[in-house]
């Protein structure tokens, strides 16, 4: 299934709030609110091959909207800051 999801049907968009920057400055993680029916797998190569990363978990639970939010970690060598600061312009 992965090999046939397009873009838009994985992300909704990007996180930016306050938690979300703090995640990304001390942990390095990128917050991204996804389409429930997306799983960890389908997260992970989408960020991979979006934003030429290499991403080492995903956490995910369901938020009171009803979408699915997942919380990505990057390896060391990205910083997710940058990529939240270049998505949100």
């Amino acid at each position: 299934m992965s090999q046939n999801t397009e873009k838009k049907n994985i992300v909704v968009n990007i996180v930016t709030t306050e938690k979300a920057y703090l995640l990304a400055e001390k942990y390095n993680y990128i917050t991204l609110k996804v389409h429930r029916n997306s799983n960890k797998k389908e997260i992970k190569e989408f960020v991979e091959k979006t934003f030429n990363v290499k991403v080492l978990k995903v956490n995910t639970l369901i938020d009171r909207d009803g979408y699915k939010k997942a919380y990505v970690k990057l390896s060391p060598e990205n910083r997710a800051l940058d990529i939240i600061e270049r998505l949100s312009r």
